[in-house]
């Protein structure tokens, strides 16, 4: 399975708020954009998915952005991706089926042609 690097990951940053440490979830999703898809409407999606953090309980942080250059090779056509911090996995389900990530959904449909969603807990 190849390795996707799309950005830095702070744990104690999103520890901070926390009273006792532990372990977070870290859901991973690429993304393949449709052709055609502009910068501006990847930008709209990117600021949408942004505003679901403090609107979601349990989600603590969301970063997304392209694969870094070296990275695209072995991306296998994924455009994009998103890494999304929860406290628990419990917060997962919540996060699912939550108005903001639906709307986020949406507009995934209307610009992806594939996803691929990994969940982890660290």
């Amino acid at each position: 399975m190849p390795v996707y690097h799309i950005g830095k990951f702070d744990a104690a940053e999103c520890q901070r708020d926390m009273k006792e440490p532990r372990s977070l979830t870290k859901l991973q999703v690429l993304f393949r954009l449709k052709p055609g898809v502009t910068l501006a409407q990847i930008a709209t999606w990117k600021e949408t998915c942004q505003g679901m953090v403090g609107k979601i309980p349990g989600l603590l942080s969301l970063q997304s952005g392209a694969p870094l250059p070296i990275s695209i090779p072995r991306a296998q056509g994924f455009d994009m991706g998103l890494v999304a911090v929860l406290e628990t996995p419990e917060h997962i389900a919540t996060y699912a089926v939550h108005p903001a990530h639906l709307e986020v959904h949406k507009m995934r449909e209307e610009l992806c042609d594939d996803t691929l969603a990994y969940d982890l807990e660290f």
